[in-house]
């Protein structure tokens, strides 16, 4: 049985309100990741910044310089678009707190595999060392 008008408008109600209240868990819901969302974004802000040098040069060429100035604008925004989503694509996982034996949260910075120990000796290891011989 199809949905009556006034469900299919409460529904998008719902809908709406819980994009808005946590995008990210909406985004999951519909299938598509933030990552996809951000290359998304990117592509289009690359294309929208190819316009921007476009439509400055066409400015340059007939000497009309108010035309230059919205095609620099226009470059302006979209880089920052683009840079914007860039960092997030790379950003992956948000920071995580683990524990640490001495009781201490030891904030993980999104690395894979705990404490980041894949390195022989890291800037942490060392003030951790330095610490404990303090303490001795």
């Amino acid at each position: 049985m199809p949905l009556s008008e006034e469900e299919l408008r409460l529904l998008e109600q719902m809908e709406r309100a819980l994009s808005e209240e946590d995008p990210k868990f909406a985004s999951t819901l519909r299938g598509t990741t933030l990552r996809q969302a951000a290359r998304r974004r990117a592509i289009l802000a690359g294309v929208v910044f190819a316009c921007g040098v476009a439509v400055m040069m066409g400015g340059a060429v007939s000497s009309y310089w108010p035309v230059g100035v919205v095609g620099f604008v226009i470059m302006l925004v979209s880089a920052t678009v683009l840079l914007g989503s860039v960092r997030g694509q790379r950003g992956g996982a948000a920071p995580t707190v683990s524990s640490h034996p001495s009781g201490f949260g030891v904030i993980d910075g999104g690395r894979r595999g705990g404490h980041g120990h894949n390195r022989s000796s890291s800037f942490m290891d060392t003030l951790q060392a330095r610490w404990r011989r303090r303490r001795r």
